[in-house]
C-alpha cells in the first residue's frame, strides 16, 4: 500500500522523509519530522498517533531501537504497523509487524531507511537506500531521487495515486511540506511542485523570520 524514504543531512542539520502509496492524502497520516530531531514513519495498517510518539521520544533522547518498544507497548495492535525511526545522527530502525500486508521489506544505510508494503518485490527499499546513498545535493532532491528509484525497481504492486515531501531545517516548522493526494503520476507531479518550490522556499523563511527585508510577494496589489 505504501513504501518511503527517510534521510538526513549532516552538513545542513536537515531532516525529511519522501512517501507514495495507493491511498489517498497518505503524507496526512504516515510522515513526521522535527527540526533537530528525526524523522518518524508509521505506514501499512496506519496509526497516526505512532508518530509523534516517537518524536517526542527522540527529543527525549531515546534510541530509535528503544523507540519501537515504547511504541509497541503504546499500541496493542502493533502487529497491523510498519515502523521507521531516524534520528539527526544517522541510526535508525524498522519495524514490519507479522500483519503487515503483501510483500513488505524495509533496509536501513548510512543516515536514511527506506520501507514498504504491498511491494512488487522485497527489491524495492534497498534500491531506495542505494539511490540515497548513490546522490548529492539537496536533501529534498535525495529523497525524491530516492523515491523515483524505489517506483523503477517495482514499486507497489498496484498503482501509487498520492505522494508527500517532507522536510525540516532550522525553524521549528516544516520548511518544505508538499503533497499530492490523488494523481494518476504523483511523483512526477511532486518532483513538479518541489521544482516550483524550491526557488521560493528561502524567501517563505525570511517573512517568517525577518518580514521587514523580505521579498516582494509578487503579487497584484503588492507594491
Amino acid at each position: 500500500m505504501t513504501f518511503s524514504v527517510a534521510g538526513i543531512c549532516p552538513e545542513t542539520g536537515m531532516v525529511g522523509c519522501a512517501i507514495t502509496s495507493s491511498s489517498i492524502a497518505v503524507a496526512s497520516r504516515c510522515a513526521f519530522v522535527r527540526s533537530g530531531v528525526g524523522v518518524s514513519l508509521t505506514q501499512n495498517v496506519t496509526n497516526p498517533e505512532l508518530g509523534p510518539l516517537a518524536l517526542n521520544l527522540l527529543q527525549e533522547g531515546l534510541a530509535p531501537a528503544e523507540i519501537l518498544k515504547a511504541q509497541t507497548q503504546a499500541d496493542t495492535d502493533i502487529e497491523w504497523r510498519q515502523l521507521g525511526v531516524l534520528n539527526t545522527r544517522g541510526e535508525t530502525a524498522t519495524f514490519s509487524g507479522a500483519q503487515a500486508l503483501g510483500i513488505h521489506a524495509t533496509a536501513q544505510g548510512r543516515n536514511c531507511l527506506a520501507m514498504g508494503n504491498l511491494l512488487a518485490n522485497t527489491d524495492v527499499p534497498q534500491a531506495m537506500i542505494n539511490a540515497f546513498e548513490g546522490s548529492q545535493g539537496h536533501l529534498a532532491e535525495r529523497l525524491l531521487q530516492a523515491l523515483e528509484a524505489g517506483l523503477a525497481a517495482g514499486g507497489e504492486l498496484g498503482a501509487v495515486h498520492s505522494a508527500g515531501l517532507l522536510m525540516s531545517a532550522e525553524p521549528n516548522w516544516p520548511v518544505v511540506d508538499l503533497r499530492v493526494d490523488w494523481h494518476i503520476a504523483p511523483l512526477t507531479e511532486l518532483r513538479m511542485v518541489w521544482q516550483n518550490y524550491q526557488p521560493q522556499m528561502q524567501a517563505y523563511i525570511t517573512r517568517a523570520k525577518d518580514p521587514a527585508n523580505a521579498e516582494s510577494f509578487g503579487v497584484p496589489g503588492d507594491e
